[in-house]
């Protein structure tokens, strides 16, 4: 039955399209989501003020949004029961979009037939007339807890071409700040290798203004800031130190800006067009997804947020096929310690040695193929082949993962190999390359995986790479994802040559433009679905991101790999340096450090080497069969004491940051407690000043009514019970007496047995 409304009036056709919104909503009150509708005498008004809230909410954030007629609105974000921020912007959709090189206008209608609200997820939906397109405005709530995710999509639903500019994933406008004092909090990646800073944390005082930067490979120039991991941390320091945060589930050139002014706190997230006005296509019937985003609240602090942030990123994002293996993560050997001269025989020994040691996986690194590109197994260093190295691996009960930089080209004439002299790989290269050019030793000129037939060679070519060498491990390396590209008939937007540079890095051209971000853009797209394709053929299979060592460590990539190699540079205090830095946004299970060889003249030494690269995902890179008797005795205890108490915690512990970062010069420590089994454990590493024997940890997440029980593994002080008061408020002091050595104190509640 149809309401007997006069079409020909506006004023009375936004009353139906409300009311029909209304019913939509009333009806989703049945499944229990918590509506409320204003009454429709209310709507007389502009129709940008919105009538109806809607709110969705997990254990940790509550959202309230409208559906204004002409655009949506976020209204609110608190914690439930807690401090409420409140948005009075509406959300600011495209005014106009190119058509046959011409601007036109965009006027947004809702639609609330289309309209879609339950307990998880609410879409309300836009759409205008001429050009004819569609806008889904969405939240999703994927777990019961953690953060509330946000995406616009775009559709053409006409017959022509269009070009739309930037849309924000998210534009927050906080007016009436609940609180006058604010920090903001962020975190470098450790790319190439961690700063001095790292991590970061700054007054938001009037006229504050931030901008941090993420993309597919960190490569800062002169003078610009490093990249971040793209999250933003904002809370009040005092109190129950409750704040919000949000961050951008993409891997491609994103940005996220914070700006005070007065009472009023600003922030954007998305696409970064920085190097020129952002641009891309729309075919017809083809539609557009701004990235990602998610957004939470939080209290007790930066740790506080992390321990929710944290198992939300495994529930949610992460592949849940690599958490139901009990040796995530896996115990590795990798024979870049060997470099480019690894080869069969001494493949083999790391493999026989390995076994011995406990260690779960050989990884073959980089100097196994015949040359950039032509990734087939090099005949003279291994003449049976990779997959007869994998199944020699397999016979001792380990896996076999290999290194490959798979979208880089080269100049082999090998059958198969990505030639650079192609014409058809000339066109998909991101430049062409000089007559003259040769790769590096492992590096080559980067593909363009945004062009269809580039995509479809390189999910081709890695299918064959992990079923042909009988691979249990994936890892890509280099600058394998383009965000920059001199191409006009590429499916993204062209460049500016005018404003084009382009800089030669290690065998492959990096080109900035104003295209930039739409390379990237449509870049990553084609590799997140090479990446789901080989999950859905090989669901086993471990994918490790590496990048040269931490540049595109991001939430988009933790949706698409099993775990980072977060710095490229892999002494004790750089690993613990990135580990301490990235652990704040992302599963310590993810956290690969590559322990490398380093002076170690005594035992406590070594076992600092170890210990500095044992607190998320362990690697050796380099060759054990050198160690000593002693050392291979200390380093089969550790092993094993990872795979019996640390590995559980790591897994499914709650993680606090007890030490300022890692100098090198002072003490430093991190600690694991797990709520549910009543455990967990101290990393504590000593300085290289002298005078410093002696450090107080003070411990968190513990019960203060409750007694511990305090076991020192290297027995540099008697097993004791202490009260949980004490440990947080008092500490626990540690006593090494020499430098750059550590100690690992394990604590349980004094009812459980260990």
């Amino acid at each position: 039955m149809s309401d007997p409304i006069d079409s020909k009036d506006p004023s009375r056709r936004f009353n139906s399209a409300a009311l029909a919104l209304c019913r939509l909503l009333m009806r989703s009150m049945l499944i229990g989501l918590p509506i409320v509708c204003i009454p429709l005498s209310s709507l007389s008004k502009p129709v940008q003020a919105n009538p109806v809230p809607v709110v969705i909410q997990t254990a940790d954030a509550r959202l309230e949004v409208m559906a204004g007629m002409n655009a949506p609105m976020l209204v609110s974000l608190s914690q439930p029961g807690g401090v409420a921020w409140h948005n009075d912007v509406s959300e600011g959709l495209p005014s106009s979009v190119d058509v046959d090189e011409a601007a036109i206008s965009i006027h947004w209608s809702l639609k609330p037939e289309l309209a879609s609200v339950d307990s998880h997820r609410i879409a309300f939906v836009y759409e205008s007339a001429q050009p004819h397109l569609r806008l889904h405005w969405e939240w999703e709530a994927r777990a019961d807890f953690g953060p509330i995710e946000h995406r616009i999509l775009i559709e053409n639903l006409g017959d022509k071409e269009i070009w739309i500019p930037l849309i924000d994933s998210l534009r927050l406008d906080w007016h009436r700040l609940p609180v006058e004092d604010l920090r903001h909090f962020y975190v470098e990646k450790g790319a190439d290798s961690p700063s001095a800073q790292g991590t970061h944390l700054e007054a938001v005082s009037n006229s504050y203004r931030w901008i941090g930067r993420s993309s597919t490979y960190a490569h800062p120039e002169v003078g610009e800031a490093r990249e971040i991991i793209p999250v933003e941390f904002v809370y009040a320091p005092g109190g129950q130190q409750a704040g919000w945060y949000a961050g951008i589930e993409f891997s491609g050139r994103t940005r996220i800006t914070l700006e005070r002014n007065g009472d009023t706190l600003q922030s954007r997230l998305g696409l970064n067009d920085e190097l020129g006005p952002f641009r891309t296509r729309i075919e017809p019937h083809g539609s557009f997804e701004t990235p990602t985003v998610f957004l939470g609240a939080f209290k007790r602090g930066i740790d506080g947020a992390g321990n929710q942030l944290r198992p939300w990123v495994r529930a949610v994002l992460n592949n849940p096929l690599t958490w139901k293996d009990p040796q995530y993560p896996v115990m590795v050997s990798n024979s870049w310690g060997s470099g480019m001269q690894v080869d069969e025989a001494l493949a083999l020994r790391m493999i026989a040695d390995a076994k011995e040691l406990g260690l779960e996986m050989f990884h073959l690194d980089a100097g196994w193929f015949r040359g950039v590109g032509d990734w087939y197994p090099d005949p003279h260093k291994f003449p049976h082949g990779l997959a007869f190295v994998a199944d020699q691996a397999h016979k001792q009960g380990m896996r076999f993962g290999i290194w490959v930089d798979w979208s880089q080209a080269g100049v082999s004439i090998s059958p198969g190999a990505l030639n650079v002299r192609n014409p058809e790989v000339r066109d998909w290269l991101v430049n062409d390359v000089a007559p003259d050019w040769k790769p590096d030793e492992f590096k080559g000129q980067t593909i363009d995986l945004g062009i269809p037939a580039a995509q479809a060679y390189a999910a081709k070519e890695v299918k064959r790479i992990v079923g042909s060498y009988h691979l249990d491990m994936l890892e890509h390396d280099g600058y394998l994802v383009a965000q920059g590209c001199t191409r006009d008939d590429h499916p993204h937007a062209p460049p500016n040559h005018s404003t084009m540079r382009i800089t030669h890095d290690s065998g492959f051209d990096f080109v900035r433009s104003s295209n930039s971000t739409d390379v990237s853009y449509h870049a990553v797209r084609s590799y997140y679905g090479i990446y789901e394709q080989l999950r859905r053929e090989h669901p086993g299979l471990l994918l490790e991101i590496c990048n040269d060592g931490g540049r595109m460590v991001d939430f988009g990539s933790a949706a698409h790999g099993d775990y980072f190699s977060i710095t490229d540079t892999y002494d004790p205090l750089s690993n613990r340096r990135a580990f301490y830095d990235t652990s704040y946004a992302l599963p310590p299970a993810m956290l690969e450090s590559y322990i490398e060889k380093w002076p170690v003249p005594h035992l406590n030494n070594f076992l600092y080497m170890l210990r500095s690269g044992m607190m998320g995902w362990m690697t050796m890179m380099l060759d054990t069969t050198t160690w000593t008797p002693e050392q291979h005795d200390a380093a089969r205890r550790a092993f094993a004491l990872y795979k019996r108490e640390l590995r559980p915690l790591i897994r499914d512990a709650q993680l606090y940051h007890v030490s300022d970062r890692p100098d090198g010069v002072h003490w430093d420590g991190m600690e694991y407690w797990n709520p549910a089994q009543k455990r967990g454990v101290l990393f504590a590493f000593r300085g290289n000043i002298a005078g410093e024997s002696e450090h107080r940890f003070y411990l968190a997440g513990l019960d203060s009514t409750k007694n511990y029980n305090v076991h020192f593994e290297d027995g540099s002080a008697p097993d004791k019970k202490v009260l949980g008061s004490e440990l947080m408020d008092s500490g626990i002091a540690v006593n090494l007496k020499d430098p750059l050595s550590s100690e690992l104190v394990f604590l349980w509640e004094d009812a459980e047995k260990r």
